[in-house]
């Protein structure tokens, strides 16, 4: 049976009453991170370029935008896509290394919002969604992630399969939105070099062409049955290494969302692991930048390849700087949405020991990727000490796990343009999205 029939099958007949309640609630919480995301990247320049756009456009009003106003579905997911990405504090997966909910959940919403259905198929479109693009992701992974940006290419997949479950297409329609998906994949990493806005447009992207491909399919529109594995496909043309069988192993006993990360800092997962030593030795000494002789980062060759970046020149480059990143850890304790302006861009000390920074590749750490995503700081003292730490798995893994009242307050950290009332509001009703007989009644409250 080809790989996309069976996805479809599964995805199709997964029900909301099938998920153990744990998922449920876990589920929840990637939903009320996700909107943390979107609504503190609605007002960065990129998305309102791209909002503006969708606006000027045009579209019926069938979905909220989370930067105002109304839309079409496919500008809702573009626009709440684009915007969920940008400060970088969106979730992600080891295995697969894919921010599922930034392409997966605006894609879904929109579909929910429009059709006027109900929290608890929002929640399992959410859940087989998950499941399809971090299969896909975890087959292609770790080659594929060199020249393409997994959340764009394999998150797209994602998409068409929460949206095909809520358009309630039948597996034949599904399996031709996933060949449309498929084709559709696109996200190279070239904008690393220079800081580009183009990472949003990967992710508003990959949701709305999930969609279309789902919109497209339930009228009848035909795509490639074997769009995964066939001569011609996804693997083979965009990996040099992949493995089929992770598509479908343990698929229907376990849920994928559940292998879930979340981020606490606002810069790319790959500088996290540092970032978290460096806040300990921080916060156990209050080092002065007279006091620092060196820093040693060791990681993984993907953390260098993404992240390698001793001058970043922009605030979004800086988030992308695993040696600008470092400095910041440990001069300042931190590494917030804040601590990335343009003051602490240039601040004379950060750049001081930024330049002090030294990242390596360590083979035994490279060996664990992407199982684990760890790291080792060495910081050298001008008295001669050395502070050495090391760790497997950064916090918001599921083997470090942050607790959903830590979930609850980022979101209200990050949702600060709004009252604290309107706040405290929609994560209670986020967190009892089970409950609403149609999920238009959440959106309505942007």
């Amino acid at each position: 049976m080809e790989l996309s029939r069976k996805l479809a099958e599964y995805s199709l007949g997964l029900a909301y009453e099938d998920l153990p309640k744990e998922v449920v609630e876990f589920t929840k919480l990637c939903i009320l991170d996700y909107f943390g995301s979107a609504i503190a990247g609605s007002e960065k320049v990129p998305v309102q370029m791209i909002s503006e756009l969708a606006k000027e456009m045009g579209g019926s009003e069938q979905a909220h935008l989370v930067t105002g106003g109304q839309s079409s579905v496919l500008n809702a997911a573009l626009v709440n896509g684009a915007a969920s990405h940008v400060v970088e504090l969106d979730d992600i997966h080891k295995g697969s290394i894919i921010h599922a909910a930034t392409v997966v959940i605006p894609a879904a919403l929109a579909v929910a919002e429009w059709k006027r259905l109900s929290g608890k198929e929002l929640i399992a479109a959410v859940v087989a969604g998950y499941e399809v693009c971090y299969r896909i992701g975890e087959a292609v992974s770790p080659s594929h992630y060199y020249y393409w940006h997994n959340t764009a290419t394999c998150g797209t997949f994602g998409a068409a399969i929460a949206a095909a479950k809520l358009l309630g297409l039948t597996v034949d329609q599904t399996i031709a939105a996933l060949g449309n998906a498929g084709t559709q994949a696109a996200g190279l990493w070239e904008f690393i070099e220079d800081g580009a806005m183009t990472k949003q447009l990967h992710t508003g992207k990959a949701a709305m062409n999930g969609l279309l491909a789902a919109l497209l399919a339930q009228k009848g529109f035909t795509g490639p049955q074997k769009i995964l594995e066939g001569n011609r496909g996804f693997f083979k043309a965009m990996s040099e290494e992949y493995d089929i069988s992770r598509v479908t192993e343990g698929l229907g006993s376990e849920f994928k969302i559940m292998e879930n990360s979340f981020k606490i800092h606002a810069s790319c997962r790959h500088t996290h692991h540092a970032v978290d030593l460096l806040i300990d030795i921080f916060n156990e000494r209050q080092p002065k930048l007279e006091e620092i002789e060196s820093v040693m980062v060791e990681s993984y060759q993907v953390a260098l390849n993404i992240t390698d970046n001793d001058n970043p020149q922009t605030q979004y480059a800086a988030k992308f700087s695993l040696q600008f990143c470092s400095a910041l850890a440990l001069l300042k304790g931190s590494a917030t949405l804040d601590d990335f302006s343009d003051s602490m861009l240039w601040d004379e000390e950060i750049r001081q020991l930024l330049k002090k920074v030294k990242v390596v590749t360590d083979p035994q750490i490279n060996a664990s990727y992407p199982k684990q995503w760890g790291a080792a700081v060495e910081v050298r003292f001008a008295n001669g000490e050395t502070v050495k730490k090391q760790t497997d798995f950064p916090k918001g893994d599921p083997e470090n796990a942050v607790t959903a009242e830590e979930l609850r307050e980022k979101f209200l950290n990050m949702t600060n343009k709004y009252p604290e009332k309107q706040r405290h509001q929609l994560a209670d009703d986020l967190l009892e999205l089970e409950k609403f007989e149609t999920v238009e009644k959440v959106m309505v409250t942007l």
